[in-house]
């Protein structure tokens, strides 16, 4: 690694995608491939507009390839104006003056990008028609016959085989053009297709050893398993219904909201029962709770097809495929539009960073040992993940980034989705993937001869496509580096992504629970780990996600209380102090990092309402049980539980943002964190939050500061009755302000706030407060009412919803590897006994809400170590 970047500023190309490992391969090319590369360089910068011919491969009949191109990803010195006009106005450099000592870095990948999406107009038609591979690639209808190519560059021969001719492809055999791509046309039979719609099909070809192998098709849009054979391959099928089976989108994509509430979910796991639920059953029965918790967004974990189940999703072995474990294309399209008929829009959770190294049902199998400009996938080291067992891209080559972009453009074409959340992007921004990496916020750590370029200027193109595609698309990036620039605009020199998880804060979370006492809690730490996030560049913050739910770790709900969970959320008896303080601080924790985290928010699928234990995918070591693998609905919809509080203090605090926009709000401002008392005040838009996590004391009459004069009141409380709090605050309380100091002058204000105003902060709380505009409430009430109002519309609204959900217990059985202490008692168990013993609970009504945005402006990068995480990380 260099010590700056500022040493090369003059050799261009020490930037470029280097390993040592790969003896820098992409450049070592021979061949056909590589002489028609050299003549494409050599053409372009003569400034040719000039097409190589097109190529020409008949089978039945002759079938034009239209991609003039080489599959190899041009290493080329062609001199094209627009990008050196491009690389002078680099935006993101004004905005950061910090980055100009890497000035070179960045005119380096701009004109890498600019010079390749020249490459796309010149040879592709532009980027959205080069995205467009899954209408060339793979079987489509074509002039009275399907027509099937692949590319295979290693193939010595090649056949397509399936149902439709008893897996005997010596009459269905493929022809190779000079770039690897293999064709055939099949015409129709009668008048009917010659592969029947749902029929298997694969591609078979001989590779330099001599042997034949079978392999599903790279393009495939359906992959099946026959689930009564264990460990049996998947087969491609091809999916090509009859208008009358097509399922039509009948609502449009609902308008991109401010801010991103996020429900992150797992289809396949979202059953009460211990099965892999369907996309129409997540759609007729987990949506409707997804709204009525008033999140406006659901992001969708494991579409891509993935034949190892416990991947979560994450080892990908068909990238045009839906999961076939939870249904048909056809009924991912009824959860999309389900969805948007709900005013949901929906991300799709879309893997690029790597690929299953499964050889029989993935991309791994098209890998023979041929060179990295043959291959999907980078040679040697450079094209494996230690740590995640899976395959690496090598996105440097041309056919690679036609699969890929295409992967983005069908996902939001063919299903209308609405945006992606990118998967494992520290792995591909850097040549040593984030591992055994301890990024410190030194620029250096991000402009070096460890950035992969390539992957830079993918992610880049990516973008660009998307936005073109979708103007209102949603794109965000998991990335723990905090590289600079990933979520500025392309336009700028950045990368272009929307949001990036703020991926610090949970591991701030756990850190806390695991390893501090409730006396030993900082509020600076805590306040300035959910601020330290880059100026102009938005987060969507998150106290837990599906990665700390997974088997060897905890929910936040199970840390905090554990063992008692199973025998102590009754409400017919009283709360013990573990309960208590578990459920007050399971509130505080989720909302302080919601209000102060980041720009959007992020909640996985039952932690709304502090679901218990954790999630195990069927595996050998627990006897294939899918009892840990799913989501116990049951329990949050049972009165007497005290689950039901979390959950309605969750659609509160989402509630409060949809009236009071908060989250959107730049101003965020901190004015205090009080290390004695244990509290935390911020304003954030104008609403101002009180957080106090002192285990013991409550203050009466405790001071805070403020922006605007007036009257303020309660817009939300973790206190109240409604949210399994003590109601120790009035709701109808008026708090005027008082001056503080000198006006325009900070230092004479308290903690630097013009006004102030005195609360009643009980322990384990958090108070929001709005200022009431009395000039409305002078004239008819109407702003005290419409709040109220608020609450009322939502309880009714989940009520309805969960009327509506027909959910079976099927009862837990009991785990034999219980650890942590647990009672034996399972839940449903409990439930019964109280159950038997149920009695009405009168509750008051819900209490006023609103919400508010705080944090602080810090330009430093989250600060985390890559350690052996889980493939998505």
């Amino acid at each position: 690694m260099l010590g700056s970047l500022s040493l090369l500023a003059a050799t261009p190309f020490a930037f470029r995608s280097f390993s040592p490992s790969s003896n820098n391969n992409r450049s070592l090319s021979s061949g056909t491939n590589h002489q028609i590369a050299k003549q494409l360089a050599t053409e372009s910068g003569r400034g040719s507009q000039k097409l190589l011919r097109r190529h020409v491969f008949p089978v039945y009949r002759r079938v034009s390839y239209g991609s003039p191109i080489s599959a190899v990803m041009i290493d080329d010195s062609s001199t094209i104006t627009t990008s050196e006009e491009n690389t002078q106005n680099i935006g993101i450099l004004d905005i950061d003056s910090a980055l100009r000592p890497f000035k070179d870095h960045f005119q380096y990948r701009i004109k890498k990008f600019v010079d390749q999406k020249n490459l796309f107009e010149n040879y592709e038609g532009g980027l959205e028609e080069f995205a467009k591979g899954y209408l060339r690639f793979g079987f489509n209808r074509e002039e009275d016959g399907i027509v099937y190519r692949e590319w295979a560059p290693a193939a010595q021969e090649a056949q397509v085989v399936g149902d439709f001719n008893g897996w005997d492809g010596s009459n269905h055999k493929m022809e190779k053009n000079e770039f690897g791509v293999w064709s055939i046309k099949i015409p129709d039979s009668e008048g009917n297709p010659a592969i029947p719609h749902n029929s298997r099909v694969k591609f078979r070809f001989k590779h330099g050893d001599g042997v034949w192998v079978d392999r599903i098709p790279a393009w495939i849009k359906y992959a099946i398993v026959d689930l009564t054979r264990f460990g049996a391959p998947y087969d491609g099928v091809h999916w090509d219904p009859p208008p009358s089976e097509r399922y039509e989108f009948k609502y449009p994509r609902p308008p991109k909201p401010k801010v991103p509430r996020i429900y992150e979910a797992h289809v396949g796991m979202s059953s009460s029962e211990p099965r892999i639920n369907s996309y129409r059953e997540f759609a007729d029965d987990v949506l409707p709770r997804i709204q009525a918790n008033n999140y406006n967004t659901v992001q969708l974990m494991a579409v891509m097809e993935h034949s190892y189940y416990a991947s979560f999703g994450y080892h990908v072995t068909n990238f045009f495929s839906v999961s076939s474990r939870s249904g048909t294309p056809e009924d991912l399209k009824y959860l999309i539009d389900k969805a948007h008929s709900l005013g949901l829009r929906v991300l799709m959770d879309v893997v690029h960073s790597h690929a299953s190294n499964n050889v029989t049902d993935g991309l791994n199998g098209f890998d023979v040992g041929q060179s990295s400009q043959e291959s999907y996938f980078h040679t040697g080291e450079r094209g494996y993940h230690k740590l995640w067992d899976s395959r690496l891209f090598n996105y440097g080559n041309w056919e690679v980034l036609r699969f890929l972009l295409s992967n983005l453009r069908w996902w939001l074409e063919e299903f209308k989705f609405d945006g992606f959340r990118f998967d494992g992007v520290t792995s591909m921004l850097y040549h040593h993937h984030g591992i055994n990496m301890p990024f410190t916020g030194d620029y250096n750590e991000y402009f070096s001869e460890a950035t992969d370029v390539d992957a830079v200027v993918y992610l880049m193109l990516a973008n660009s496509l998307i936005n073109n595609i979708l103007p209102d698309a949603t794109v965000i990036a998991e990335d723990v580096s905090g590289m600079p620039g990933l979520g500025r605009p392309v336009s700028e020199g950045g990368i272009g992504f929307d949001y990036r998880l703020a991926m610090a804060i949970p591991d701030k979370w756990i850190d806390y629970l695991k390893n501090k006492n409730d006396e030993e809690w900082s509020m600076m730490d805590l306040s300035c780990s959910l601020t330290n996030r880059r100026y102009t560049e938005k987060c969507i913050s998150y106290a837990e996600s599906h990665d700390q739910s997974i088997v060897g770790d905890k929910t936040i709900a199970f840390f905090l209380m554990d063992k008692e969970m199973y025998s102590g959320m009754s409400c017919l008896t009283d709360a013990s102090p573990t309960i208590d303080r578990g459920i007050a601080l399971h509130k505080m924790i989720h909302f302080i990092t919601m209000a102060l985290g980041g720009e959007g928010y992020l909640n996985f699928m039952g932690n709304e309402f502090g679901h218990p234990e954790w999630i195990d995918f069927p595996r050998e070591g627990n006897g294939w049980s899918y009892e840990k693998c799913r989501r116990q609905w049951t329990l949050v919809d049972t009165d007497h539980l005290r689950y039901k509080f979390m959950n309605a203090f969750d659609r509160a605090m989402n509630a409060l943002d949809d009236k009071f926009s908060f989250l959107s709000s730049t101003k965020q401002i901190v004015s205090c964190t009080d290390e004695e008392n244990k509290v935390i005040v911020f304003e954030r838009g104008d609403l101002v939050f009180v957080f106090n996590f002192h285990p013991e004391n409550t203050y009466d009459g405790y001071k805070v500061g403020c922006d605007l004069p007036g009257k303020y009141r309660v817009a939300l409380d973790s206190d109240a009755w409604e949210f399994g709090g003590h109601g120790r605050v009035g709701h109808d309380v008026d708090h005027f302000t008082s001056p503080e100091g000198i006006p325009g002058v900070p230092e004479t204000n308290f903690n630097n706030r013009p006004n102030s105003f005195k609360v009643l902060s009980p322990a384990r709380t958090c108070v929001v407060y709005y200022k009431v505009d009395e000039s409305v409430e002078e004239t008819n009430g109407i702003n005290v009412i419409s709040v109220s109002e608020t609450l009322e519309m939502d309880a009714s609204k989940q009520k309805n919803a969960e009327e509506s959900a027909i959910l079976v217990d099927h009862g837990d059985k009991e785990n034999p590897q219980e650890t942590n202490d647990r009672d034996t008692a399972s839940f449903n168990e409990e439930l019964q006994k109280d159950g038997a013993k149920q009695e009405s609970i009168e509750e008051p009504a819900a209490s006023v809400l609103d919400k508010k945005i705080v944090g602080s402006k810090l330009d430093e990068p989250e600060v985390e170590e890559m350690e052996d995480r889980t493939p998505d990380d």
